[in-house]
């Protein structure tokens, strides 16, 4: 068909330069875009903290969420990690093969150093964070270095900023919920895939915030639906209204670019579908073939006297009419897609069946218990793992993650993240449907290591890595032939390897004798290793293969994307050796794109060994060459 072009069709003129840059200023800072007098506007003052500019003011904000605190909470986002994840083999579970992350700590600080490895790669997020009711999240009175509040809180330093629980007055302030979820949310958003998607739990406290925060931050455009799960059947006598439900709000990184799935049909609704006439085109289910009337005379075409195979004749019900011209009737009959009950004798119903209708149902906003679990079910989940002992009182049911991963995952290796992780009800949901349909979906979850109120268990972030060991068990028990992933990698938040430089004025000399060193005491090279995964933007599960060269440990990282060698000591007559035996390796793996290559600073004996290395290296084809 040849399309005739007139004077206001959009392709009789030219791009919409102006309409275009608001979009693609959208698509990467929602926060930028809000309402001004006429119409689109552009909040230079949030634009100003984006690129660091030092003149932007605390003027009053455009439409919008406002509160005390949201300038910093935004600045916090912005601001570079000092830390790094050190690895915890020991306190892991298949740690060579593996695809699974549990990483204890500060999730703000969690969030900035993922930004590289995982920036773009994951397609579900689900977050239960503290529903600020008064005494239930942990956060730190002094935001300017996550970092120490995260050891103060593990014991390894003492003094500076106190770490506490929310007190009951200030417990159900917004503005302490706000600064605590703000820059956490903005983080989130860039880890995201393009048709990726994240499922947020709240109560009513903060709600309507979180909603206007979300709207700001992943933009109003790309909300989809705000769920109700009823978490709870039992009725409160003594409440005003009983509440039964949370809300889940539900926000794609593009609206465009999402599709959900289907969920399946449960046994209920596969029982609606017989076959009682024998129908050689399998199981249906009726229909009315009737449908309300409008008041008017125009459905009067449809009111018409169908007569049934028992002979009798019959009108459509009282204020209906017939789903159809009379020719329709007549076409369904033939067909034998009409049903007028066992004897003949019942108005027509319309056949509709089971293979003709799509595979599965459209999820709704209502998320009844029995489908989507409820309080109680989780608690005797949580029972059942870890006997009469409760580890964690709040955990959400594993069916609440179910529906969501069949939403908004496929069996493939979909990336599941969770930063508030709890007793780590995502992961273990990860686990059953993994084994439900052999699929290799991969988790990252993070926890901060709260202190827990007794109990055997010291720290929130305890329970997360117990129940993934017993929920794996559990697995390997009752289903023995499944082959997938059901171990993870454990990393801990920690400072930087790499030692900062921080001189003291009163013995400058003793300073820069300790700066010879550049990595910090009692760091393993796994240490070290996996901080330049970290800062090269390279997977923490990715693969990893050892070689002894010329007597050094030699580690090539992503089939030689990565080669490091962080021996302590490089002498000048084995740099030659080792040089040519890591360029052979290097030509064995023949990986795809550069590879960069890491020493240690301090190990080589002088400037010349170091030069003459990254000479021979150089000449063979590996020009990015680091040292530590």
């Amino acid at each position: 068909m040849m399309k005739k072009l007139t004077a206001d069709d959009p392709d009789a003129r030219s791009a919409d330069l102006l309409a275009e840059n608001v979009d693609r200023l959208r698509a990467m800072f929602p926060e930028l875009i809000t309402e001004g007098p006429k119409g689109v506007s552009v909040n230079l003052d949030v634009l100003k903290q984006l690129v660091g500019d030092a003149t932007v003011t605390d003027a009053d904000e455009k439409y919008g969420l406002n509160w005390h605190g949201k300038r910093r909470a935004r600045q916090l986002a912005l601001t570079p990690s000092t830390g790094t994840l050190r690895p915890c083999p020991d306190e892991s579970v298949d740690w060579d093969t593996t695809q699974n992350l549990m990483i204890e700590g500060d999730n703000l600080e969690v969030l900035k150093l993922l930004q590289k490895s995982y920036a773009g790669k994951v397609k579900l997020i689900y977050i239960d964070p503290p529903y600020n009711t008064g005494k239930d999240f942990v956060y730190p009175d002094n935001f300017q270095d996550n970092i120490r509040n995260y050891l103060e809180l593990t014991g390894q330093v003492e003094g500076g900023a106190k770490i506490s629980s929310n007190t009951e007055a200030s417990g159900r302030f917004h503005t302490d919920w706000l600064n605590m979820m703000y820059p956490r949310l903005k983080l989130a958003r860039s880890l995201v895939r393009t048709d990726g998607v994240i499922f947020v739990t709240i109560d009513d406290n903060e709600v309507a915030q979180l909603r206007a925060v979300m709207d700001e931050i992943w933009g109003a455009e790309n909300f989809v639906t705000s769920i109700a799960w009823q978490k709870v059947f039992a009725k409160k006598n003594k409440a005003l209204i009983s509440g039964s439900h949370d809300h889940i709000l539900v926000y794609t990184r593009n609206i465009e670019a999402w599709s959900r799935n289907l969920l399946p049909r449960d046994e209920t609704q596969l029982a609606a579908f017989s076959n009682p006439d024998g129908d050689p085109r399998g199981p249906w289910q009726s229909v009315a073939f009737s449908v309300q009337s409008e008041s008017s005379e125009r459905r009067k075409d449809y009111r018409y006297e169908v007569t049934l195979p028992s002979g009798r004749k019959v009108q459509p019900p009282a204020g209906r009419h017939w789903n159809g011209l009379e020719s329709r009737c007549e076409e369904l009959r033939s067909e034998n897609r009409l049903w007028f009950g066992s004897g003949g004798d019942s108005p027509p119903r319309q056949k509709v069946f089971l293979s003709e209708v799509q595979d599965g149902i459209v999820p709704d906003t209502w998320w009844r218990h029995e489908e989507a679990g409820n309080n109680q079910g989780a608690k005797k989940e949580i029972l059942q793992l870890f006997g009469a002992t409760e580890p964690f009182s709040t955990p959400k049911p594993t069916k609440l993650v179910a529906r969501m991963l069949q939403i908004a995952t496929t069996a493939e290796n979909d990336l599941v993240l969770d930063f508030f992780a709890g007793s780590g009800t995502t992961g273990h949901a990860v686990f059953n449907a993994n084994v439900g349909d052999g699929g290799a979906r991969r988790f990252v979850l993070v926890q901060l290591p709260e202190p827990t109120e007794g109990g055997p268990f010291r720290t929130i972030a305890e329970v997360t890595k117990e129940r993934l060991h017993r929920a794996a068990k559990k697995i390997k028990d009752e289903s023995p032939m499944f082959g997938g992933d059901l171990g993870f990698r454990v990393f801990k938040l920690d400072s930087s390897n790499i030692r900062a430089w921080n001189p003291d004025q009163n013995n400058l000399e003793q300073t820069l004798l300790d700066a010879v060193e550049h990595l910090k005491d009692g760091r393993t090279e796994a240490d070290v290793l996996y901080e330049v995964l970290l800062k090269l933007g390279l997977d923490l599960c990715v693969p990893i293969e050892n070689r002894t060269l010329v007597g050094k440990e030699v580690h090539a990282v992503g089939g030689g994307v990565l080669m490091a060698c962080l021996a302590e000591r490089i002498a000048r007559d084995g740099v030659e050796p080792l040089a040519l035996g890591m360029v052979e390796w290097h030509e064995q793996l023949a990986p795809v794109g550069d590879t960069t290559c890491v020493f240690r600073d301090s190990a080589f004996v002088d400037d010349v060994a170091k030069t003459n290395m990254a000479a021979i290296l150089e000449q063979h084809g590996i020009a990015n060459i680091r040292s530590l």
